[in-house]
């Protein structure tokens, strides 16, 4: 059985696997940890984490050095052998399960829960005593001893409190079975360290006086009321007061010993006669509110978020402790509808009254109500009257606690703002369940009181039409579902938006649907249809953007110049012109406040957001009516060149310090360069978590009239395209940018997507169209002379020529492309040339010659630090070694391929290798370790959608079956065939066919190794 790992915060941070110790010097890593640790299998923001190491005067750099952190401490755990990868990433931040590991302040909660709950048991008063010694000896001092910080400064503070409190629920056991002298010490010096501790002091009273030394307990009282005078000013409390009243008096019950916790079951055999009220007939006599609005007659969907309030209902029916709901999402997304449609269907269940107050967080002319206000509404609905109600907000909630305590009532707070507006609302005990609506996640709630958080998203299609053809009649949707559906994507699935298009055709019947869409199709005026009388949804979004910072609401409206769906907070940082710190606390100001979502679909090295589509429009309507021409341009300015900057870095890392054309944008954000190496850590999947933004802005680019940025971000986008295999992608923006170049007079622009859609042509096999392509860019360097453009040119030029048979006019292309690659100094293209002549003079038969030319192409690809072209190069050298037949060598390079290509994430380069590695092992006669291998190159082909090289794999396939006899070869080979002939490659094609040739004569037989070889 494995090692549980143990971490001890109940005095110096301590950790260990079994009995070896864990060693974390680092005093940020273990304020970290700790951290972590006080907020276990719950997340934690890097935030709150920077907040615990820096103390509020964090660096630039702080970001990054938490992700190392985190990195360290997992490097250490698995070195400690820990099981389990106990820290997880998770935005916004990081969270550590606990679940396989041992801590103890979880273990003292555990303990003393489950001590208080059976000390009210006179029968499990043994197992109470042993759960609190056990609770107490788990402290080795001050908690968290060594570390500083203000939340880790908070948090000892309150564990030295909750220390003292378990003394004294300990100490209180113990009297009440008797053991006075076994506190009696104990109580002593607890009451010596903490004088003004009043039920301490009690409990030591009443100990002494148990004992027999009455002189001594008076005196303990003597020095407690001095202490409270002198340092206070005040007298002893009631208790204290009251256990001296009974030693004065010399009885044997010395006073008051603390009952079991109210919520709690009495002792066994104890009376249970009901307390006697105190005589007040002028205190306040509690009501019993009704307060529930009427539910919409229309409301539809919903049933997940029912079936969790309902939940709640049934896990609440115990009355341990009042249940909690927050509901919360953006303004129109049903929220006081869903609990007021709930509330009505389970009101019942509450006999002692509902009530209901909207506090205003977010009204068109009323502030937010204070807690005070929100207090005497909730008073008052409770039968107070004016003059019972307290003046204080304290003296309120006290009073709105007492009212509540052992009642079964349902508390609605409706649009709240915050969760300080608020917390004087939430009973202290008791049966009540208590409903929030917010736009405000109100985080605090859930952390600290368990609340349930049901986020509300848009509505489903389905739910968007059955609420259609509830408010207008199921077959006026079923006469145009079209129209409907167009209708309730044109709304966003927002349900006021629905609700409010609806109200549009329902007095209407003669109105089509159709016409409605066609309406709200103009994106100028949809929110017009949509917000009738200075109302709806225009006045919804209103609300939330007027309460944002300067800063915030700037970066909001800016954010919908971007043509883009989702964004991460670099695009943020570039429209507003800030650091990228600062624009990731605007975006996650903007998150909570319901106007940006987090892109659950899209995955990548950073959090993405998004807008809902209505809240763009109205961002878009903000930004034209309150920024200037001037601020809009340079606002998506330095979003163009922030996004060409970061494109051509990351296309440097994964082809090298190549020659890139510059970008022409005016304006950039320099980004740090840590958070550029965070941002581009896995270049590849930058890209693709980028894909969208970048063909989105190509296009935009284009239709503009930004030609030079269409172009320029196109090919950068070139590893992308080819490393992913993105075919469509590639035409799409490569078209679009040659066509923009073209209208724009830009011929250097329309040269490089000349040659780039020359070069998607050639990866489609479209020889003879590549080679026109190529053609005309090279008839355009006449115009626009550029030495290195014109190499990158030849050497496509050559591979045409290469597969259409000229192997002389693609060797004189490829000598003559090296030639100006090495002239205008760009290693990494001259390696790339240097491979391919390689592969040519192989192919001519030079065996000698192009295996020495891929090992210099490979030196250099080497020298430039580009992995791909080593990649690239190593696999033309592991093809040569299958034309000479040296398979453990090409065994050796073809995995060297793969571990090269896998680092990068590169499927293409991974499948070719894969390929050669299973003909090599074919030709092994090692039929299963082919069939695996050739089996992983078919899905990673199949994946990045490459028909050609999927036929290849068939054909090998093919191959170790009939070396076996396999009767499935010749099916194989049919449908490779069929498949090379589709994408015109005759070379292959007729390989195929002599390979058919082969395997039908055998019929059925094995058939030998030579006759295989002898197609090639």
């Amino acid at each position: 059985m494995r090692e549980r790992a143990s971490f001890k915060l109940l005095g110096p941070l301590e950790a260990a696997v079994g009995d070896r110790p864990i060693r974390i010097s680092s005093a940020r890593q273990r304020s970290v940890l700790a951290t972590l640790l006080l907020s276990c299998d719950r997340v934690v923001s890097v935030d709150s984490l920077t907040e615990a190491v820096w103390q509020g005067d964090p660096p630039a750099t702080a970001r990054n050095q938490i992700a190392i952190c985190i990195t360290s401490l997992r490097k250490i755990f698995r070195e400690a052998s820990v099981p389990v990868e106990m820290i997880e990433t998770s935005h916004p931040g990081y969270i550590l399960h606990s679940a396989h590991c041992y801590i103890d302040l979880k273990d003292l909660n555990q303990s003393v829960a489950r001590a208080r709950m059976v000390a009210a048991h006179n029968e499990q008063a043994a197992e109470a005593t042993k759960l609190y010694e056990h609770a107490l000896a788990l402290w080795r001092g001050p908690a968290l001893d060594g570390l500083s910080g203000a939340h880790i400064d908070d948090v000892s503070g309150q564990l030295a409190e909750f220390r003292l409190d378990v003394c004294e629920e300990y100490a209180a056991l113990q009297l009440r079975l008797g053991h006075h002298h076994k506190v009696s010490r104990q109580l002593v010096a607890l009451v010596k360290e903490n004088p003004l501790r009043e039920q301490a002091r009690a409990h030591l009273m009443q100990a002494h006086h148990m004992a027999g030394r009455r002189a001594d307990a008076l005196q303990v009282y003597r020095e407690g009321r001095q202490a409270l005078v002198e340092e206070l000013g005040i007298e002893p409390g009631p208790v204290l007061q009251e256990v001296h009243r009974r030693i004065l008096q010399n009885s044997d019950d010395p006073g008051p010993r603390p009952e079991p916790c109210p919520e709690q079951p009495r002792p066994a055999g104890a009376t249970t006669k009901a307390p006697t009220p105190p005589a007040t007939p002028s205190g306040p006599a509690p009501g019993v509110p009704a307060q529930l609005p009427p539910a919409l007659s229309t409301f539809t969907g919903r049933e997940t978020e029912i079936e969790a309030l309902d939940a709640l209902l049934r896990d609440s029916a115990d009355g341990s402790a009042p249940a909690v709901a927050v509901i919360t999402g953006v303004s129109g997304i049903g929220k006081s509808a869903l609990i007021v449609h709930w509330a009505n269907r389970i009101a019942d269940h509450f006999p002692d009254g509902q009530l209901f107050i909207d506090v205003h967080g977010y009204h068109k002319s009323n502030r937010p109500l204070s807690s005070l206000s929100v207090l005497d509404q909730a008073l008052r609905g409770l039968g107070v009257s004016s003059a019972q109600i307290p003046a204080g907000v304290q003296e309120r909630s006290a009073l709105y606690r007492s009212l509540l305590n052992h009642r079964k009532l349902l508390v609605i707070l409706d649009d709240v703002r915050s969760f300080l507006q608020i917390q004087p609302l939430l009973p202290g005990r008791g049966r009540c369940l208590v409903l929030i609506t917010s736009r405000d996640p109100l985080d605090e709630l859930v952390s600290d009181y368990g609340a349930v958080q049901l986020p509300l998203n848009v509505m489903t299609t389905h739910e968007a039409n059955r609420m259609l053809a509830t408010v207008i009649g199921p077959d006026r949707v079923a006469a145009e579902p079209e129209a409907a559906a167009r209708i309730a994507e044109l709304c966003g699935h927002l349900p006021l938006a629905l609700r409010i298009a609806a109200g549009r055709l329902t007095p209407r019947p003669y109105r089509s649907l159709q016409r409605l869409a066609a309406r709200l199709e103009d994106g100028a005026g949809r929110l017009d249809v949509l917000s009738p009388a200075d109302g709806g949804v225009r006045a919804g979004f209103w609300l939330s953007y007027r309460e944002l910072s300067p800063d915030a609401a700037t970066l909001f409206r800016r954010l919908a110049l971007l043509p883009v769906e989702g964004f991460a907070a670099w695009a943020g940082a570039a429209v507003l012109d800030v650091d990228l710190m600062k624009a990731e606390d605007l975006v996650e100001q903007l998150v909570d406040a319901q106007l940006l979502e987090l892109c659950m679909t899209q995955t990548g090295p950073s959090a993405r957001f998004r807008f809902h589509e209505l809240l763009r429009l109205f961002a878009w309507e903000r930004v034209h009516e309150e920024d200037s021409a001037e601020e809009r341009a340079d606002a998506l300015e330095r979003a163009y060149g922030t996004l060409l900057t970061l494109a051509g870095s990351a296309h440097q890392l994964l082809y090298g310090a190549g020659h890139l054309p510059g970008h022409s944008a005016r304006l950039t954000l320099e980004l740090p360069a840590d958070a550029v190496a965070e941002l581009l850590a896995d270049p590849l999947e930058w890209f693709e978590a980028e894909r969208g933004t970048i063909l989105a802005m190509v296009g935009a680019a284009a239709q503009h009239a930004a030609t030079a940025h269409a172009w320029e971000l196109t090919a950068r986008a070139m590893p992308l395209f080819e490393m992913r295999n993105y075919q469509e992608n590639w035409q799409q923006a490569a078209q679009s940018a040659l066509e923009s170049a073209r209208l724009a007079g830009d011929t250097f622009g329309a040269t490089v997507m000349l040659r780039s859609l020359g070069s998607l042509a050639i990866y489609q096999r479209r020889y003879q169209d590549a080679d026109g392509l190529l053609t005309s860019a090279m008839e355009l360097l006449d115009e626009v002379d550029d030495p290195h453009e014109r190499a990158v040119v030849l050497r496509n030029l050559a591979l045409c020529a290469r597969f259409r048979g000229d192997l002389d006019g693609a060797a004189a292309h490829c000598r003559a492309a090296l030639a100006r690659f090495q002239e205008t100094d760009d290693p990494v293209s001259a390696a790339h040339a240097l491979g391919l002549l390689a592969q040519i003079e192989l192919e001519r038969g030079e065996t000698d010659t192009g295996i020495a030319l891929t090992r210099q192409a490979i030196t250099a690809s080497a020298e430039t630090g580009s992995v791909r072209g080593r990649a690239q190069n190593v696999y033309r050298l592991a093809e040569a070694y299958l034309r000479i037949g040296d398979l453990r060598e090409v065994i050796a390079t073809c995995n060297e391929v793969i571990e090269l290509t896998r680092a990068q994430g590169d499927r293409l380069g991974e499948a070719y290798a894969l390929r050669a590695l299973g003909e090599a092992q074919w030709r092994q006669e090692a039929y299963d370790a082919a069939e695996a291998t050739l089996g992983e190159a078919f899905t990673a082909a199949e994946d990045i959608g490459d028909r050609f090289l999927q036929a290849r794999i068939e054909t090998d396939r093919a191959c170790a079956e009939a070396l076996r006899g396999g009767a499935s070869a010749g099916d194989r080979l049919r449908r490779a065939q069929q498949a090379f002939v589709a994408l015109s490659a005759s070379s292959w094609q007729e390989r195929t066919a002599r390979l058919a040739e082969v395997v039908d004569a055998a019929a059925g037989l094995p058939v030998p190794l030579e006759h295989l070889l002898a197609t090639r």
